[in-house]
């Protein structure tokens, strides 16, 4: 845990939440058939795993991010950058600052090939958990956890 922990106006859920939707988003690839025309059944539900303009992941990440007002806003492009290495906790403030400068956040972190790994690194370091979060969430919904780490 850093020496001077932030205090952080993001909820560790909230980042969680973009941390998984990103996994998620990273996990696909270029659109290989954009002009395929015909319905997912066709396709064996294979153009779920290929990035298109009306991707639901990407319009879920945007509306997460949309919905964070500019100071958790600001957190969150701190805790990426900082998790990549460009800055470190105790550079907090000059970080968020620097995430003022951002424009379209949702669009300038999904650039982030390894967004996910970053939040996750990040939150880490100030002691929050992603197996917690898991564990909790499936917790809420009342099923067992997945032995695939999910």
């Amino acid at each position: 845990m850093p020496d001077l922990q932030p205090e952080l106006t993001l909820d560790p859920e909230t980042g969680f939440f973009i941390l998984m939707k990103a996994r998620e988003y990273n996990a696909k690839v270029a659109d290989t058939d954009p002009d395929d025309g015909s319905n997912p059944s066709d396709d064996q539900d294979v153009d779920v795993l290929e990035t298109r303009p009306d991707d639901a992941v990407v319009k879920e990440i945007a509306g997460a991010i949309a919905s964070l007002n500019v100071d958790q806003r600001l957190d969150l492009v701190a805790l990426a950058w900082i998790g990549r290495g460009d800055f470190s906790f105790a550079e907090w403030a000059e970080a968020r600052e620097s995430a003022r400068e951002v424009d379209h956040v949702a669009g300038y972190l999904l650039e982030m090939p390894a967004l996910d790994d970053y939040l996750g690194d990040a939150l880490a370091e100030l002691g929050y958990s992603l197996d917690d979060f898991l564990d909790q969430n499936v917790q809420a919904a009342g099923a067992d956890r997945p032995g695939t780490g999910l």
